[in-house]
């Protein structure tokens, strides 16, 4: 185990992790914001990254392919949301049914069950190629547009979320029943809510395909779990410093980053890659678990009042009591 290939893997687990990171913060939206566990996400994964692949085979611009594998997330959330609220099924089980579809669905799309893309025909967003090939410029780093693109959404997301639109959006999850006595139609705000989630899951499926020059129909399993995992992570390590909604956001791109290091080191440990998915489930459970561990098993300190300030509080009392 040498020390120095591990620090060479390190600058691609770091772009992995900021790709992974916008898959993080459409996850964070459903599971945080709206209170909803959605399966779609396993499933959107692949579809963005086989309508961009597709899109750009075909002799479509990279950046319009971006925004079509953007829009087919949003149609796929759509479809979810329309299950739950139109047609009264449960939200697990109606991202279940949108994610099985979804598998034909992409391989319709693709025609096969994977297709590649190759950097020295696509002029690529991101690319690994990009990363350890020191024949192209600095500003093609994945790292860097990983970066821009993870800076760009939160910006969007906390304008978005400080409108009116955003707030019904916001209130549909905190407390369904006040926000229905207030007039917010809470339907439509759970369907604005999956449509935007899985738009911003299709996004990092179209960046991870450039990523590793190719998609298939398996990309997306599991990936609910990482995305769990990276919100998780977050919200245990940063949830005490970062307290307004941007920076909860950035907290969420942190711990994808913090995720896939963290999977590098276990990688250069030799451990059997056929169990990184029990460890991914390990590592969501035991951070879930902290929170209740705390509660359970640390006792709360209680700040006792000064001497002095226990006889302001009795005087006080017997000076009302007086008048």
């Amino acid at each position: 185990m040498n020390i120095a290939t591990l620090f060479n893997a390190m600058p691609g687990a770091l772009a992995q992790g900021l790709i992974w990171a916008i898959m993080a913060i459409g996850v964070y939206l459903t599971f945080r914001i709206l209170d909803v566990a959605d399966l779609t996400v396993d499933g959107t994964l692949g579809l963005g990254g086989a309508v961009c692949i597709m899109c750009m085979i075909s002799g479509m611009n990279v950046w319009l392919s971006l925004l079509l594998a953007f829009g087919a997330g949003l149609l796929a959330g759509l479809v979810t949301g329309l299950f739950h609220t139109f047609m009264g099924i449960p939200a697990i089980l109606a991202g279940i049914l949108t994610q099985l579809s979804l598998y034909s669905i992409n391989l319709k799309i693709m025609g096969k069950a994977n297709q590649a893309i190759s950097v020295d025909k696509y002029d690529l967003v991101v690319s690994s190629r990009y990363l350890f090939d020191g024949t192209y410029p600095w500003y093609k780093s994945p790292i860097l547009w990983g970066a821009i693109f993870c800076a760009a959404i939160i910006v969007i997301l906390y304008w978005f979320f400080g409108t009116e639109m955003g707030c019904s959006i916001r209130a549909t999850g905190a407390n369904p029943n006040m926000s229905r006595a207030q007039g917010i139609n809470t339907n439509v705000s759970k369907v604005l809510g999956l449509m935007l989630s899985n738009g911003l899951v299709a996004l990092s499926s179209a960046l991870l395909a450039q990523y590793q020059g190719f998609i298939d129909t398996n990309t997306g399993r599991g990936a609910i779990v990482i995305g769990l995992a990276a919100v998780i992570i977050g919200d245990v390590l940063f949830s005490r410093i970062f307290r307004n909604f941007a920076l909860k956001l950035l907290g969420v791109v942190f711990g994808a980053i913090i995720y896939y290091l963290v999977m590098q080191v276990v990688l250069w440990l030799k451990v059997d890659s056929d169990m990184l998915k029990v460890l991914s489930a390990a590592i969501v459970a035991i951070f879930l678990a902290v929170p209740y561990w705390k509660g359970k098993y640390i006792p709360v300190k209680i700040k006792h009042q000064p001497e002095n300030a226990e006889a302001a509080v009795s005087a006080g009392k017997e000076g009302k009591d007086n008048a």
